[in-house]
């Protein structure tokens, strides 16, 4: 299963992270697929960047979030906006088949 979460990087006692997509079995800073983000708890306001089309790909074929990632994506409106195309993707397939045939 592949996941999306969290990879601690920084100095001792000065985290930041990395979102990236990784297979549920590696370690949590161990191997992975692709980084799609970051995000830096110690700022003021919290820094959290996110590559949404990526996001939306990894979602779309299956990549199950982690809690503290589950949260980011809510913030940031990028599961809202999955959810939404996946209501709307039979509809979308719908119309481009009438179109075709018109």
């Amino acid at each position: 299963m592949v996941r999306i979460r969290l990879r601690r990087v920084g100095a001792k006692k000065q985290p930041s992270y990395r979102i990236v997509v990784a297979d549920a079995r590696s370690p949590r800073s161990g191997k992975f697929v692709e980084v799609i983000g970051f995000y830096n708890p110690r700022t003021d306001p919290e820094t959290v960047e996110i590559k949404e089309d990526r996001a939306l790909y990894w979602l779309s074929v299956g990549a199950q979030p982690s809690e503290p990632v589950v949260r980011l994506l809510n913030k940031k409106g990028i599961l809202a906006r999955f959810a939404q195309l996946k209501q709307h993707k039979p509809e979308a397939e719908a119309g481009a088949g009438v179109e075709l045939a018109a």
